[in-house]
């Protein structure tokens, strides 16, 4: 149990027992790896990963997940009008998730969904500069593009706001200096 325990795929709470965290080493081991890492490194994961996850889902979305991740896209932006910095992370977290679902590559989508929770602080740490329209309108621009099965333009997109989400963080730790 120690062993699952210090690999990240079991968690124990004292009286109240044991839990499973993760249900593959691969999960808990990226899980750890992310959590260790600064946010430039994890955006430029995340480039990789969702910009090929926007490729391939333009070119293999179904009219239903089109459908779906137009749905996806309005809950981010009604969470940003209202302000809701919880729900627009856990919204903008679903629609890449689902993005990545829509490319319908099995090992992208398992590597993205272990990875996913881990992004939440990275996202949350974000969020508190960059939801603002400019932000939204790339996120609808990846969308549209999906939806219109453009794979250029969805590349295009995702590169947008990594870079935007860059600027942001080297704007935070001039900041800083």
């Amino acid at each position: 149990i120690r062993a699952l325990i210090h690999a990240g795929l079991l968690k124990t709470k004292q009286g109240d027992g044991t839990y499973v965290c993760s249900s593959s080493a691969l999960g808990a081991v990226l899980k750890k790896r992310i959590l260790r890492s600064d946010t430039l490194q994890t955006l430029e994961v995340r480039y990789a990963l969702e910009r090929e996850g926007a490729h391939l889902a333009a070119q293999r979305r179904t009219d239903d997940e089109a459908r779906d991740l137009l749905l996806q896209l309005e809950r981010c932006e009604a969470a940003a009008e209202l302000g809701d910095i919880d729900s627009f992370v856990a919204a903008d977290i679903d629609l890449h998730q689902n993005i990545v679902k829509a490319s319908h590559n099995e090992i992208l989508i398992e590597i993205y969904s272990h990875i996913a929770e881990a992004l939440q602080d990275s996202i949350t740490s974000l969020t508190r500069y960059e939801v603002d329209a400019d932000f939204l309108e790339m996120h609808r621009q990846l969308v549209e593009a999906i939806v219109g099965q453009d794979a250029a333009r969805a590349v295009e997109a995702v590169h947008r706001y990594i870079e935007e989400s860059k600027d942001v963080i080297a704007g935070e730790e001039g900041e800083r200096l």
